[in-house]
């Protein structure tokens, strides 16, 4: 057996060179479109286990809620392979009373989870991410990430690089997002669950057993999808959503997103549209996707002449316990830790905002306005409530 001079050896185990990557800017629809099937092997390669950055989801969000904003994602390759995505887009919108160019990854309200998508040589990719996002400066005022999950390198790599090069940085904590990781049996989870919930879910699935029979009815794909959505949103309307405004049905683009968003996920196999019935009649709604063994609630709704019988609570019951049974590891409720989402669980996953601001005196002053004033401001208002309630007859100090 020969032997090889350490520099042979070094040769032989040295990793493979990184490659020279280039950055394209897509700004136009059809060239989105085109990215579709190289963008979601990028997500799988990456590991982003949710449907959020998903083409499907990117794709139908931007056809129903782009207008007045422009594309603006960046395509890292190396050669003619997409090694990193940073789904963004540009916007004039005011903030703090100023009139602001705001570069912000795709989404809104209904994006519960948003990030850059980095798949190979992530170093590199964040770098040649940043230098492109840095040589465009001059048309925007301050880059916006929205609900980044915890955990992303995104928010640890982006504004270090930023900060090397002289740009203000900050992170904003958004709302905890209530999860569920179905480990073990339902029975040893259920038993688990705080003693006054149980109760409350035993008697008030007995009382709505006294006006029929109780089911689960679940529409997944075909002609019943839309007959079964428009039933479901007039649930979700019915109760204090629709007298406030704020359900589906109360805005065209938002009934469009989720009905468009129906047809893509039905045809992925990713949809569930869960209805709790009595009777043959359908009291409770939700909309579920079931993307990568994970349940994620996208919105619930109840009919409010059946308040009394929590139904979507009873709902949700009957949907973890046949998760348990059909190997679902994860259950996400999504958006802001409500109380009733916190009787089924105590883990939460955080989301961050982050913020880089770019140059100039309006720059300065909105990193100013939402990392300094902004944050004085809230204490001052909270030392004041405080002091409110201690100065009230019979509320004694801490």
């Amino acid at each position: 057996m020969s032997a090889h001079p350490v520099s042979d050896l070094a040769v032989l185990v040295a990793p493979p060179a990184v490659p020279a990557l280039s950055v394209d800017t897509v700004s136009d629809f059809d060239s989105l479109l085109a990215l579709e099937p190289a963008w979601n092997r990028l997500l799988d390669e990456a590991g982003i286990g949710h449907p959020f950055l998903r083409h499907e989801w990117i794709r139908t969000w931007w056809e129903c809620f782009g207008a007045g904003k422009r594309l603006h994602v960046l395509v890292v390759r190396a050669g003619s392979e997409p090694v990193a995505i940073a789904p963004l887009m540009l916007s004039r919108e005011p903030m703090y009373g100023l009139p602001v160019r705001r570069l912000q990854l795709i989404g809104n309200v209904h994006t519960q989870r948003a990030d850059f998508i980095v798949g190979r040589w992530k170093d590199k990719a964040y770098r040649a991410i940043w230098e492109c996002l840095s040589g465009q400066r001059a048309l925007w005022d301050v880059l916006v990430l929205p609900q980044v999950p915890a955990g992303s390198p995104t928010l640890e790599r982006l504004p270090a690089l930023a900060v090397q090069d002289g740009f203000r940085t900050g992170t904003w904590r958004g709302p905890d997002s209530p999860r569920l990781r179905l480990t073990g049996s339902w029975d040893d989870y259920f038993s688990g669950l705080d003693r006054k919930h149980r109760a409350n879910l035993r008697n008030r699935l007995k009382r709505l057993e006294s006006l029929g029979p109780v089911e689960v009815e679940v529409v997944a794909e075909g002609p019943r999808v839309d007959p079964a959505l428009d039933e479901g949103l007039r649930i979700e309307a019915a109760a204090w959503k629709g007298k406030a405004g704020t359900a589906i049905g109360c805005h065209a683009e938002l009934r469009r997103f989720y009905r468009d968003l129906a047809a893509r996920a039905a045809a992925a196999g990713w949809l569930r549209l869960h209805f709790l019935t009595v009777a043959g009649r359908r009291i409770a709604f939700g909309y579920w996707l079931c993307y990568n063994q994970k349940l994620y609630l996208l919105k619930p709704g109840y009919d409010p002449d059946y308040a009394r019988y929590s139904p979507f609570n009873l709902l949700c019951q009957k949907v973890l316990r046949e998760g348990f049974a059909a190997g679902i590891r994860v259950h996400d409720f999504l958006g802001a830790p409500d109380p009733w989402k916190r009787d089924w669980t105590q883990d939460v996953r955080p989301h961050y905002w982050l913020f880089v601001f770019g140059e100039g005196p309006r720059a300065r002053l909105l990193s100013v306005v939402k990392f300094t004033l902004v944050p004085r401001v809230k204490r001052v208002v909270r030392a004041c409530a405080r002091f409110a309630g201690r100065s009230r007859p019979g509320v004694p100090a801490p």
